[in-house]
């Protein structure tokens, strides 16, 4: 398999706290699966604890070899500092679940801003429907992801015992706006 090559550590851009952000952060190639029992138990607790008041995460997936990620902040540098220390957390619980050392992020993590309501649903379908587009899933709800907790499908799913691991979103765009360019999510949607 050919080697991604490593993003180029230019200066992150200019944040606008009103704008939803969908982030990608790749796993080490020798890594087992992040959706495993265990693995995804830690990832899931890390990520728990990841917001803040300058830092909220709002929605998650967990594939095979990475995760995705939408994140609220309110500032550039509370997006750079929740995402590194978001990182770095994760990256502890995979390793002490694994009971290994050394890193577990691939390069730098890779965020796009979402400004409209339009691309803010693209992302919900994306980031909560990415199972169906990897590991070719039926139609339903991934219980890798924060999909169970989400109130914006048009069937809502069975409720989940656990505790919520994200937080209910602050700005327009990701509360309200997007439902706007489409209605509530169907678990049949297909991530482009």
């Amino acid at each position: 398999m050919a080697k991604r090559p490593d993003k180029r550590h230019d200066a992150r851009p200019a944040h606008e706290a009103r704008h939803p952000v969908h982030v990608t952060i790749r796993a080490r190639r020798e890594l087992p699966s992040l959706r495993g029992g265990p693995a995804f138990g830690a990832l899931c607790a890390a990520l728990a604890a990841a917001s803040d008041q300058r830092f909220r995460l709002i929605h998650f997936s967990v594939q095979t070899d990475h995760l995705h990620l939408i994140a609220e902040a309110s500032s550039r540098e509370a997006l750079i500092r929740g995402l590194q220390g978001l990182a770095g957390r994760t990256a502890r619980a995979v390793n002490r679940c694994l009971r290994r050392h050394g890193k577990v992020w691939s390069g730098r993590y890779h965020a796009r801003a979402l400004a409209t309501p339009q691309e803010v649903r693209n992302a919900l379908v994306y980031v909560l429907l990415n199972f169906r587009k990897h590991l070719r899933s039926a139609p339903a709800v991934d219980p890798r992801s924060s999909g169970p907790w989400f109130g914006g499908w048009s069937h809502a799913p069975e409720p989940y015992p656990e505790r919520c691991p994200v937080v209910a979103p602050r700005t327009w765009l990701a509360a309200v706006g997007w439902r706007r360019a489409g209605g509530p999510l169907d678990p049949g949607e297909s991530p482009a």
